[in-house]
């Protein structure tokens, strides 16, 4: 089969993975809370056990101080975005001045994410089919979580179902696009390992300081607590397999 063809059918199930997932975490928006239990415990597993390893392996296994840098820089970068100019603020009430910034911005990253899994994908195939299929394997079976997590960070801030729903096709079209974009220019693996170092760090902050503490935010601290631990579980078998 001709290689672009089979870039475009890889495009086109990464769309199909990560609107299901979307799609799924709109559809139990009632059980919010327990979806963001398992989607903290995804977002956290994809850093640990997806972006940091391919960050190291694609940078070089030497440049194991430069990846935990960013990882470092992505994290601090993210949470002074954050709490400066994400306008994210508690009343009394724990509502937020204005709580969509905060949903937008983390469907944001979670979207450019996608692009660079993408972006990844193509030029993976660039290099060699067989790493081409190794990348593309790991971003199809993650994808579904992270339209689960778009859908999420948009649904937990109060926005709209309808809102939910734009950004999710956004996150879906993202891999798509970075594999179109992959044929127009050229970028080393290194390079692209450290950027998947810092998205890490942009995780990590995510999971830890926003969808963990959200989770259980007035809801059962056990079930939401499994429910992260399953997150963690489900993600680590499914990279560990694929």
């Amino acid at each position: 089969m001709n290689q672009i063809l089979i870039i475009i059918l890889i495009g086109l199930a990464t769309i199909v993975s990560t609107f299901l997932g979307g799609l799924f975490a709109i559809r139990l928006k009632d059980k919010l809370h327990l979806i963001l239990g398992f989607s903290a415990g995804t977002v956290l597993a994809v850093a640990l056990f997806d972006l940091f390893p391919e960050a190291l392996t694609l940078s070089g296994n030497e440049k194991l101080d430069t990846v935990m840098l960013l990882i470092a820089v992505g994290f601090l970068a993210y949470m002074v975005f954050d709490r400066f100019f994400s306008l994210h603020a508690h009343n009394d009430e724990t509502q937020c001045d204005n709580p969509g910034h905060r949903g937008r911005l983390g469907a944001l990253t979670l979207s450019i994410h996608s692009f660079l899994d993408g972006l990844a994908v193509g030029l993976a195939f660039k290099v060699s089919p067989a790493v081409g299929w190794i990348l593309a394997i790991a971003v199809l079976t993650h994808d579904f979580s992270d339209g689960i997590n778009t859908a999420n960070m948009i649904l937990k801030n109060h926005g709209t179902k309808k809102e939910a729903f734009k950004w999710l096709i956004v996150d879906s079209l993202a891999p798509i696009a970075g594999i179109s974009t992959a044929f127009l220019i050229t970028i080393s693996m290194p390079n692209l390992g450290l950027l998947l170092a810092l998205f890490a760090g942009f995780f990590l902050y995510l999971g830890a300081s926003d969808l963990v503490p959200e989770s259980h935010h007035h809801h059962p601290t056990l079930w939401t607590t499994l429910s992260t631990i399953l997150g963690f579980l489900v993600l680590y078998v499914v990279i560990r397999c694929f």
